[in-house]
C-alpha cells in the first residue's frame, strides 16, 4: 500500500558501494560495530559506535524490536531416483488450504501424524528438474547417512510468483521441527559469500519463535549487557514478530518506483507493546523502532478511524512505505545500510528525506562504513 506517490525514479535509490565494503561476517562482538546517528530533519551526521546508543535514548522511551528467529530454512539434499543435488528453500508454511491427493499419496501420508508433515511454499534447485507433476521427490539426510525428511513438489504457489512452489515436507522424525534441525541450514543473504562462522551470529540475543527466512539485522548489535542496560536506564523494551520473507532481498526492476507490487508479510503487534506504546506517548517519550520489519509491523498496525495502534494477531502486510508516505507511530529508527534500489531504502528514505540519507550513505562509504546485514547500523533521530 502506497499512502502518496510522489515524482520520483527507482535510479534515485541507486549508490557507488565498493564491493569490499559489503560485510562478509559480523563484528567480532556484537556492540562494537560502527554506529552513524543521523538528525532525520537536517541530515547532520556523527560517528559513533553501537553501545554509544545509551547517549541517544533517554528515560521513558520505547525500543521495540522485532522478535522473531530465523528458520533452518535451507535444505540441501539429492533427488529421489537421479542422485542429483537440489536444494529446497523454505518461504512460509502454509496452513488452512487442501491439496488433492493421489490414492497412493494418501496411503503413504495415513501413518504419520500432523507434527510430521505439512506444506510450505519454497524455492527449488534446480528448478527445471523440480516441476509441479512429475512427481519430483528430494530426499535430506542427516549426518548418519539416513534420509529423515523429504519433500515433494506439488503446486505452483499462485500466479504472479517468480518460481515459487508448493512442496509437501514429510519426516520419520518425530516432528518436523526435530527433522529441520537435523538437515537444515540457516540461510544467508546471496550477498554474503563462503560464510563459515557461528550461524547463531545471523540471529538476534532475543529471537524467539522461528519463522524467518531472513533476520531482522538492524536487532544484530544488541547484546544482553547493553539490553540490561538500557532498561537500567528507564528505557522500555517491547517487541512485535514480522516473518521476513526473502523478498526483502529483491530490488525494485519498475522505474517507477510506485508501480512496485509489495511482498506480503505476517506480523503480530501484542497488545502488551500497544499499551507500551500509548504509555510513552502520553508521558512524551519516544517510540524508537529497531529494524525496517518492527516499523512496518507498527505502521501497520496504525488505524486510521481511531487514530491509534491496535493489537494484531498473525495479519498480513503489503504496506510500502517511501516518500510521501507519513509515519503515526515511530519517532526515531536504529537500521542498517540498504542494498541500493530496495524498498528498504526507499522506506528509510521516507523517514527523513531521500537527500538526506542518500548523503549519510555517501559519509559511510567515505568512512569505509560495513554494509548490510553483517554490517555496521544508523540511527536516524
Amino acid at each position: 500500500m502506497v499512502y502518496m506517490e510522489v515524482a520520483m525514479k527507482t535510479s534515485d535509490f541507486e549508490y557507488d558501494l565498493p564491493a569490499e565494503l559489503i560485510a562478509q561476517e559480523p563484528a567480532p562482538v556484537r556492540d562494537e560495530c560502527r554506529l552513524l546517528v543521523m538528525d532525520r530533519a537536517t541530515g547532520a551526521v556523527e560517528d559513533r559506535i553501537f553501545r554509544d546508543i545509551v547517549d541517544y535514548v533517554s528515560p521513558g522511551d520505547l525500543l521495540i524490536v522485532n522478535e522473531t528467529r530465523v528458520l533452518p530454512a535451507r535444505l540441501l539434499g539429492s533427488k529421489r531416483g537421479t542422485g542429483g543435488a537440489a536444494e529446497v528453500f523454505l518461504l512460509r508454511e502454509i496452513q488452512g488450504r487442501s491439496f488433492a491427493e493421489s490414492p497412493d499419496d494418501a496411503e503413504g501420508l495415513a501413518g504419520l501424524s500432523a507434527n510430521q508433515q505439512a506444506y510450505w511454499e519454497v524455492l527449488v534447485k534446480p528448478g527445471k528438474r523440480l516441476k509441479p507433476g512429475t512427481g519430483a521427490m528430494v530426499d535430506f539426510t542427516d549426518d548418519s547417512g539416513e534420509v529423515v525428511l523429504s519433500a515433494e513438489v506439488i503446486d505452483w504457489a499462485r500466479e504472479g510468483t517468480r518460481g515459487e512452489r508448493i512442496a509437501r515436507l514429510t519426516t520419520s522424525c518425530p516432528s518436523l521441527d526435530e527433522a529441520l534441525h537435523a538437515v537444515g541450514h540457516t540461510p544467508l543473504p546471496p550477498y554474503i559469500k563462503n560464510y563459515a562462522g557461528d550461524e547463531e551470529l545471523y540471529q538476534t540475543v532475543y529471537s524467539r519463535r522461528e519463522s524467518s527466512a531472513a533476520a531482522p539485522t538492524a536487532g544484530l548489535h544488541f547484546t544482553q549487557e547493553l539490553i540490561g542496560k538500557l532498561r537500567a536506564m528507564g528505557v522500555g523494551w517491547e517487541t512485535v514478530e514480522l516473518e521476513v520473507g526473502l523478498d526483502t532481498f529483491r530490488i525494485v526492476d519498475e522505474d517507477d518506483p510506485t508501480t512496485h507490487q509489495m511482498h506480503t508479510e505476517f506480523y503480530t503487534v501484542p497488545q502488551s507493546t500497544v499499551d507500551a506504546i500509548e504509555r510513552t506517548k502520553a508521558a512524551g517519550g519516544r517510540v524508537i523502532a529497531v529494524g525496517t520489519t518492527s516499523v512496518r509491523s507498527l505502521e501497520s498496525a496504525w488505524d486510521p478511524q481511531l487514530e491509534r495502534v491496535t493489537a494484531r494477531e498473525h495479519e498480513t502486510t503489503q504496506l510500502y512505505l517511501l516518500p510521501g508516505s507519513e509515519f503515526h507511530v515511530i519517532d526515531a529508527l536504529i537500521t542498517n545500510f540498504h542494498v541500493p534500489r530496495s524498498t528498504l531504502l526507499m522506506l528509510v528514505s521516507a523517514f527523513s528525506t531521500r537527500e538526506n540519507v542518500m548523503a549519510a550513505y555517501e559519509h559511510a562509504v567515505r568512512e569505509r562504513y560495513r554494509f548490510f546485514s553483517f554490517g555496521d547500523a544508523m540511527l536516524i533521530r
